[in-house]
């Protein structure tokens, strides 16, 4: 989508006219209007037009904590972090947000459909900036999760599924170690 580097992220972020209170996030939550029925984004190559434009067809608001987590997320093409990798890289930039601050914008992301949760087991949930249908593997020994490549990868026989349920989508998480 676009590159930046985070070193302008700290600079960037004041610049942008959105709440100068310095509050962490809006208590707003994503309203069911603007859950996936918003408009496409015209990206433009712009780091932070990019952003503002995925936010705001999303339904959420553009705050500067947003704008940034935003930056650091997408900026750098595919990819699959946790919300300790996402604060940390935020702290290098100098980002001023909290980790709760992390969680909760990862969670709105995620609940507007520009992120995809994957959860590896019950410890550990990776946010994937990659939203399409598609399954990973798990490297247990560098705790890395990983695109599988195969598009056309697919389970022989479902369950059967309990009346009044659909399935909303498929995870398949393929766990490997090195060999010993």
């Amino acid at each position: 989508m676009f590159h930046g580097d985070s070193s302008d992220i700290a600079s960037a972020v004041s610049a942008v006219g959105m709440s100068n209170d310095g509050s962490s996030l809006d208590a707003e939550d994503v309203g069911p209007e603007a859950r996936g029925a918003g408009r496409q984004p015209t990206l433009t190559g712009c780091p932070w037009h990019d952003v503002n434009e995925m936010l705001q067809a999303a339904g959420l608001r553009p705050t500067r904590q947003r704008m940034a987590l935003g930056w650091l997320l997408f900026g750098k093409g595919a990819r699959h972090l946790t919300a300790e990798m996402l604060y940390e890289e935020a702290t290098l930039a100098k980002v001023p947000v909290s980790l709760a601050t992390v969680y909760n914008t990862l969670n709105q992301l995620t609940d507007a459909g520009l992120l995809r949760q994957v959860s590896v087991d019950g410890t550990k949930t990776y946010f994937d900036t990659n939203v399409s249908a598609h399954h990973h593997f798990y490297l247990e020994n560098n705790h890395e999760l990983v695109d599988i490549p195969d598009p056309h990868l697919m389970l022989q026989k479902m369950p059967e599924i309990p009346d009044g349920y659909e399935i909303a989508r498929v995870d398949m998480v393929v766990r490997l170690r090195k060999k010993r």
